[in-house]
């Protein structure tokens, strides 16, 4: 059996974009007929050029090779152009052909990927989502804490165990930075009205995306620390473990991070510092299954846990899945809130989602098909990246 074509689909996420604007997902074709689908996250580069640079990787160091040899097609390529570097770039993509690689083989076998790796341990998965708005609401669900909570509770009847929000306001390409005490002060208000909203029936998980420096991170912890949330997520930006290490030094809330991290090698220097207990890998970027069940392995002989990222499309989600089945230290898995709308449409057949848990599928490969029907029906055309961080200062 060898690779013999790729098809490459950018899809437009429709409005309110849940997920980000658009997803990127590759098909290889052996020449047996066997498909395997794949997610590329979050190239820093429009996707049509990815597009191009996924061909390119294809040609060069994956057509004609045989897709059970992932292990040797992912040193190829990861040493591609004298790399041997985790490249941002290069990792999206060599990620999302390895997740398509791992599909055909679980196909092959006619056996789900958990159990190529170990097999199944968990019979269910723990999820949360971020607090979404509705078109209903008149005011911001991320400046009304009051709206917020609201919203929080609504997710816990749902079967919601955790919730995640990040109060703290917007990201900027000149972060990280010192928080003014309007912004410390809303976020330790979020904090409290959600933990009344909620009380016991929820976990908190404060999401933050690296705006703070190391001093202006404990200080917030400071105040948020008495609601107890389950984490303080990249307090810091992940350029700087060592400053990390300091803000996980300073505070009993566990830290996580990981979504902008690629490779084994990243996340065991975030083990070593001892910078975080929380990994949150987004397989579209950090290597794709197999590196990332290395990452889970070396975070299990830390007593760390993984609780994968997950803000794309439901490929990427499929393929967490499989990692979360079969680790052990699986904590919890990120999810747009009940996979349904078009997370749900892009798929021959929904994630089965329970009162607040994934019930792993039992088919072959990623136990997904991606509806090629609906993935042609919304071809990306804008010109915007997937996320954007702010051009100017925050002050």
């Amino acid at each position: 059996m060898i690779l013999q074509e790729l098809k490459t689909f950018v899809v437009e996420n429709p409005p309110p974009h849940f997920g980000g604007l658009y997803w990127i997902f590759v098909k290889l074709t052996t020449d047996s007929g066997i498909e395997g689908i794949g997610e590329v996250y979050s190239v820093p580069f429009h996707p049509h050029v990815v597009e191009r640079m996924i061909d390119d990787v294809f040609e060069r160091c994956v057509m004609g090779t045989d897709p059970f040899n992932i292990e040797r097609l992912w040193r190829v390529i990861y040493s591609s152009g004298y790399t041997q570097h985790a490249d941002v770039s290069v990792m999206g993509i060599l990620s999302g052909i390895e997740m398509a690689c791992w599909d055909i083989v679980g196909k092959e076998l006619n056996k789900p990927v958990y159990d190529l790796l170990g097999g199944q341990v968990h019979e269910k998965l723990r999820t949360y989502t971020y607090l979404y708005p509705r078109e209903s609401d008149t005011s911001d669900v991320y400046s009304d804490p009051n709206l917020a909570a609201e919203r929080a509770s609504q997710y816990a009847q749902l079967g919601f165990t955790a919730v995640k929000f990040d109060p703290v306001g917007p990201y900027s390409a000149f972060d990280p930075r010192q928080l003014n005490l309007e912004a410390l002060e809303r976020s330790e208000k979020f904090v409290k009205k959600i933990r009344d909203a909620v009380g016991s029936k929820c976990d908190m998980l404060f999401g933050t995306h690296g705006q703070m420096t190391a001093s202006g991170a404990i200080r917030l912890a400071r105040r948020i620390e008495k609601y107890d949330p389950l984490w303080f997520e990249e307090p810091v930006p992940p350029e700087n473990v060592r400053e990390m290490a300091k803000v996980a030094r300073s505070t009993s809330i566990p830290i996580a991070t990981g979504e902008r991290l690629t490779t084994k090698y990243a996340f065991a220097r975030v083990l070593q510092e001892q910078a975080a207990s929380i990994l949150q890998p987004a397989l579209g970027r950090s290597g794709g299954i197999l590196e990332t069940k290395k990452i889970a392995g070396l975070a299990e002989a830390h007593y760390a846990q993984i609780a994968p990222h997950l803000y794309c499309g439901p490929i990427e989600g499929a393929a967490s899945i499989q990692i979360d089945t079969c680790s052990p230290n699986f904590l919890i898995q990120e999810g747009i809130e009940t996979w349904r709308g078009f997370h749900a449409e892009i798929l021959k057949a929904p994630i089965q989602w329970e009162a607040g848990y994934i019930i792993p599928p039992s088919g072959p490969g990623l136990g997904v098909e991606l509806d090629e029907a609906v993935a042609a029906r919304h071809p990306y055309t804008g010109k915007r990246l997937h996320l954007e961080m702010m051009d100017r200062p925050i002050h």
